[in-house]
């Protein structure tokens, strides 16, 4: 039997090292309670342990707060969380950027409210944030249901604290056909996700993954820790929050929103985006802004904050830095 330098076999080398990592691990997970519960607010509302800001229904939303400079504020898509903007958060983060996201509420780590789960009260909630950390010159970037929050935002708080905007793989100006937009998803395709959600979510947070990060592609690289991430955040949500949600992200039109936009704004989209089509969405919503650039990523699909998160990354900071 091989032996470790030791002489110890190497199996019984490897258990103790497996044990060692797991009392580490659990030492690590119990550390944070801890602190929360013995350090003082800096705020009412604002733990220095775990950020969190009371809104003004009582609901709590949860935030993090890293770094120093110029804020960088994200908005997750459905049915996510902030851990989906960890990647860009960590690399503005490193260049000299303050970044910040939260859970909507009803997704992850915040409240779980029956009511409130509607653009407008998202927007409040961001408008709430921003204000409560005295934020200016802020970037704001959303991705898919987070864009329409932050061109809600815009529409209904304007643009005082903000300088910039990136939509990614954004929902504006709008998911369901109309009248106004003839060539956008008939509502029955939301009706079908309504269904699947309230029969069985989890199995089809799970299916969704498939188009969500286009692994259902020839030659996808795509593991099953990316999916897994995906359906652990989604299954975090409430069902009623996420439930309702589906009809905040198809079915609000974001044209006048996109109108009140006159700081520089840019979209970036997937070609290949199976879950909120190119042609109905950045195509459109790029011509309503007054300073819109696109940016279109051959082969992308919906979840470019994991599929293509190096070029991302990259545009993200030179957006931001100039």
């Amino acid at each position: 039997m091989q032996k470790d330098s030791s002489g110890a076999p190497a199996q019984t080398a490897r258990r103790q090292l497996l044990s060692t990592t797991a009392g580490l691990a659990a030492a690590a997970i119990s550390l944070p309670a801890a602190a929360a519960s013995a350090s003082p607010q800096s705020t009412p509302n604002r733990s220095k342990t775990m950020h969190t800001l009371t809104l003004k229904d009582g609901a709590q939303l949860f935030y993090k707060d890293w770094g120093k400079g110029r804020p960088v504020v994200f908005s997750h898509g459905w049915p996510l969380t902030s851990d989906a903007w960890e990647d860009q958060m960590m690399f503005l983060g490193q260049h000299g950027f303050r970044v910040i996201a939260h859970d909507r509420r009803g997704h992850g780590r915040s409240s779980q409210t029956w009511d409130g789960n509607d653009m407008d009260t998202y927007a409040d909630d961001l408008a709430a944030l921003i204000d409560a950390l005295d934020l200016k010159n802020a970037v704001l970037v959303g991705h898919s249901t987070g864009g329409g929050e932050v061109a809600r935002y815009i529409g209904r708080h304007g643009t005082a604290r903000v300088g910039k905007a990136v939509l990614v793989g954004a929902v504006p100006p709008t998911m369901m056909k109309s009248a106004a937009y003839p060539d956008a998803l008939p509502k029955e395709v939301f009706d079908g996700i309504r269904a699947a959600v309230a029969a069985d979510r989890s199995q089809f947070f799970k299916d969704l993954t498939e188009p969500f990060f286009g692994a259902n592609r020839p030659g996808a690289k795509v593991s099953q820790g990316m999916k897994d991430a995906f359906w652990l955040m989604g299954m975090q949500g409430s069902l009623k929050a996420e439930f309702d949600c589906i009809r905040q992200f198809s079915e609000t039109d974001f044209t006048e929103d996109l109108r009140r936009m006159t700081i520089p704004t840019l979209f970036i989209h997937g070609d290949d985006d199976q879950v909120v089509p190119l042609a109905n969405s950045a195509v459109l919503a790029v011509k309503l802004v007054k300073n819109g650039t696109l940016k279109i990523y051959p082969g992308g699909g919906h979840g470019l904050a994991a599929t293509a998160k190096q070029q991302l990354n990259e545009d993200l900071l030179a957006f931001a830095r100039d």
